[in-house]
């Protein structure tokens, strides 16, 4: 069985993201990740950090060549660090939620929120994704997700592979613009996905009030196998480093091998 074999050092930042305001988020959430320069290996930002999360996708959204980017190659370059989090992109004659997990040598990989939120009008304004995306960090397999991506147990499955002799994925990372009002769902939601698939689970949410008057409680937290909390987060601004045990999760899937009893199936993107 292929499974990572050292430690992973993962920070959270929890930020209050300033309402359409890309030049001030990248001055507020660059000095947050640089407060963590040298310290781990993985940073995760919220959900659409550079301008809340928004329908007025015109007047926000950057494309793959702008400044947003740029700034977040120098950033992860600068901390020696993997930094992630999601941007409004323009790509061609449409917009997308972009999550771009962005490496330190200057490369990076991007996915497509598959789930876009109807109930904000998202689907009318986004395209969604269709291909999931899993990368590769210190031996780590990570799947990162977006937002309301988390309420689809189907699309976010962890299958063990016998050819390859490994599971999708180690380490699920959700960034998140998710509002008070649904903080019981959040919660346990990430519990839930850490617990059916064997793996850790990362939930990084955003703190204050949008320009939507929508209030956000933070709760971003890192937890375990069993969906037990190695960190939780309040509903102010936080920045904390978590490591993750890579011997722990092996030793909990091979004493409690469920994923042998599951059910097999092929994960389609239509």
């Amino acid at each position: 069985m292929t499974l990572p074999t050292g430690p992973l050092r993962v920070s959270l930042v929890q930020g209050a993201t300033r309402w359409h305001d890309a030049v001030a988020n990248r001055a507020y959430y660059g000095a947050l990740v640089r407060s963590l320069s040298g310290h781990g290996d993985l940073v995760v930002l919220p959900e659409t950090f550079l301008s809340g999360f928004t329908n007025e996708t015109l007047d926000n959204a950057e494309t793959m060549d702008g400044e947003g980017l740029a700034w977040l190659r120098a950033l992860a370059i600068e901390v020696g660090a993997v930094v992630t989090g999601s941007l409004v992109i323009r790509d061609g004659a449409k917009c997308v939620n972009r999550l771009v997990w962005m490496r330190p040598d200057g490369t990076h990989l991007a996915y497509d929120k598959r789930h876009l939120f109807r109930m904000a009008g998202e689907h009318e304004r986004y395209a969604g994704g269709n291909e999931r995306l899993i990368v590769e960090l210190n031996g780590w397999r990570i799947c990162p997700q977006v937002c309301y991506d988390l309420r689809f147990p189907v699309w976010l499955r962890n299958r063990w592979s016998q050819e390859a002799q490994r599971f999708d994925y180690d380490l699920l990372v959700f960034v998140a613009n998710w509002p008070s009002p649904r903080r019981h769902a959040w919660s346990t939601l990430l519990r839930a996905r850490a617990i059916e698939n064997l793996a850790y689970c990362i939930g990084v949410n955003r703190v204050g009030t949008d320009g939507n008057s929508l209030a956000y409680s933070g709760d971003s937290a890192v937890l375990d196998f069993l969906g037990q909390p190695l960190v939780e987060l309040g509903a102010q601004e936080q920045v904390v480093t978590v490591t993750l045990d890579a011997q722990a999760l092996a030793t909990h899937r091979e004493r409690f091998p469920a994923w042998m009893d599951a059910d097999t199936f092929t994960l389609s993107g239509e």
